[in-house]
Order: C-alpha cells, then structure tokens, then sequence
C-alpha cells in the first residue's frame, strides 16, 4: 500500500515537487492544484490521505486512506468534497480542486437522491398532504 507523498511509481520515475501516488487508485499526482494552495486528494477518484492535523501541515500521524463521502456548498459558493478517514473516523472537509474529475464530483452529489431516508412508494403521499394522487381520497396513517 503507497502511503507517502514521495515514493516512486511503479515504472520507477521520481514523482514532481510535490507529486504523489494515489493510495486508492495509484494515478500519479501532480502537487499543484488549480484552485487551491494545498493539493489534498486525487483528482480522478477523489480519495485523500489523512496526512494533515491543520490545512497544509502534513503533521497527521494517523496517515488513514479519506474516503470522499459527499459534497457541500460552502459559504462563499464554492463546492467542498466530504472525506472521512477509514481509520479514525475523522470527517473533513475540502475545496475542490480545478481538475477534479467532474463526473465523480457529479456522482458524489446525486448519490443521496438514489438512497432517499424514506420508501419511495410514500414519496406521493408526502407530497400531496396525505392526499393519495391516484384516486383523490384521504389516505388513513
């Protein structure tokens, strides 16, 4: 398993200033990012490393692969990928980059609407007051 931002892939070429392999999907990675100051995730699988106790540190000892788990809206409009590491627990939250993949960002925020926290059956229902859409009649709970 690579966990280190600078081993060698494996054809044996040295990785970039910077340069990492992904622990997940084993792309080499540039260490710039457009749109940020501090490349933290892959931009094809959008996986992470637990590498940073502050933003940019590299001081985590936990080194833990983050799955990204979803995506947010931050304060300023700008997107933020979810990331929660496999061996702490620890969820955080980071800015997307310019070359991130956007299919798996795409797929990373419609993937609530396909694992709704209700039956879909009741979905008319909910939406007409109780009213069942089918008939006009008052539905009984």
């Amino acid at each position: 398993m690579r966990t280190r931002f600078d081993q060698r892939r494996p054809d044996g070429v040295a990785p970039s200033q910077g340069a990492f392999l992904c622990a997940h999907c084993n792309s080499t990675i540039p260490g710039e990012a457009p749109g940020t100051r501090h490349r933290n995730h892959c931009p094809h699988c959008l996986w992470s490393l637990h590498v940073d106790l502050r933003t940019g540190d590299r001081r985590s000892g936990c080194q833990g692969r983050m799955e990204p788990i979803g995506v947010s809206l931050r304060y300023d409009g700008d997107w933020a990928l979810l990331h929660r590491c496999q061996s702490c627990g620890l969820i955080r939250m980071n800015r997307i980059a310019g070359d991130d993949n956007p299919l798996a960002l795409f797929s990373l925020a419609v993937r609530p609407l396909g694992r709704p926290p209700f039956p879909m059956d009741l979905l008319p229902r909910m939406v007409s007051g109780g009213q069942d859409l089918s008939d006009g009649e008052e539905v009984q709970s």
